[in-house]
């Protein structure tokens, strides 16, 4: 496992991340195996796990703490606020109000005095940053917290929260957590020269994207859960069909360099000098050490310009995908009146 340090904030991180979203009751409900996977990655080398009480609405962060028992001090814990966690509508969101509630409920679920990072699940466009960013602050004077972070920000709103934080005397953000694959380069644009330009670490997720880059002969078959995320896999929809044309020219391209599309896909993602660590999700442990073994793969420029020629730098293959952040313009809710 190679490691790298986390942005200006000296923490070293590895280079892969386990991302605990699927455990719980989102996807894997077995405790034991979400905590035998957990220490897979950890004596993997692994030293950074990334969590949500969203995720299984908290039971994902009440597995990582049961797996954390005697070796919490050796590994770099990140978890976010922003997602409903109930039918409260004050239960959710950046309002300083949450933030206070929200990371006592953190800790008591990890089982540990303080968070290494806490991150912003989302932007809250009815708060304002400055109150966000107080409330952080007093949570890192605290010493609750270490370090925070953002996730899935457009590049404006990653500018204004640094400059709230540096005009205010807050916490600033060290970290960003974008979407980032081989079918999703929109980050490229904007988003990662942004993190590199405030000396943010960068936390990419689903570098498989979704699954359409994890190698199964049928990258659109699987669960009802996958189903419904936002139209990813509707075949009738053109980006989809482009996706998985583009899904086609990546394993041919895998096969002749004599590596599994996955490997391809994750090593793409190390490759941008912006990107700190991949964070790896998986329900199953061989999802799981299939990926951790490609640890220290690098492609080379011929390669890459290969990768280029399929989906060009900069750009999403499918703009409407869930979990791409799409310019401005394209989000419905600023059409409210």
């Amino acid at each position: 496992m190679e490691y790298r340090v986390l942005g200006t904030t000296g923490i070293t991180v590895s280079e892969f991340a386990l991302g605990a979203m699927m455990f719980g009751s989102y996807s894997n409900a077995d405790h034991d195996e979400s905590v035998r996977m957990i220490h897979t990655a950890l004596d993997a080398g692994v030293n950074l796990i990334d969590t949500a009480d969203a995720y299984s609405l908290g039971e994902s962060e009440v597995i990582v703490g049961k797996a954390l028992k005697g070796r919490r001090d050796d590994v770099v814990v990140a978890t976010k606020f922003y997602f409903p966690m109930g039918d409260d509508p004050n239960h959710g969101g950046g309002s300083a109000r949450w933030i206070k509630r929200s990371v006592e409920d953190s800790l008591r679920r990890l089982d540990t005095d303080h968070i290494d990072l806490y991150q912003m699940h989302r932007p809250d466009q009815n708060t304002d940053i400055d109150d966000s960013l107080g409330a952080l602050s007093d949570l890192v004077r605290a010493g609750k917290v270490r370090t925070i972070g953002s996730s899935t920000f457009p590049a404006s709103e990653i500018v204004e929260a640094q400059w709230v934080a540096d005009r205010r005397g807050h916490q600033r953000f060290r970290t960003e957590q974008p979407q980032y694959s081989l079918l999703a380069r929109g980050i490229e644009a904007d988003v990662l020269p942004t993190i590199q330009r405030h000396g943010m670490g960068a936390l990419t997720w689903s570098p498989l994207s979704g699954g359409w880059l994890s190698g199964r002969a049928d990258p659109t078959a699987g669960s009802e859960l996958r189903a419904s995320w936002g139209g990813m896999f509707d075949m009738s929809d053109p980006g989809n069909q482009a996706k998985l044309a583009a899904v086609e020219q990546f394993s041919k391209l895998a096969a002749e360099i004599g590596i599994s599309l996955p490997a391809l896909a994750t090593a793409f993602v190390l490759a941008h000098p912006g990107v700190t660590s991949v964070i790896l999700g998986g329900s199953k442990p061989h999802h799981l050490t299939d990926l951790i073994a490609t640890s220290g793969l690098r492609l080379s420029e011929d390669v890459l310009d290969r990768i280029d020629e399929i989906v060009p730098p900069g750009t999403n293959v499918r703009q409407n995908d869930a979990f791409a952040t799409t310019p401005a313009v394209l989000d419905k809710r600023l059409r409210r009146r």
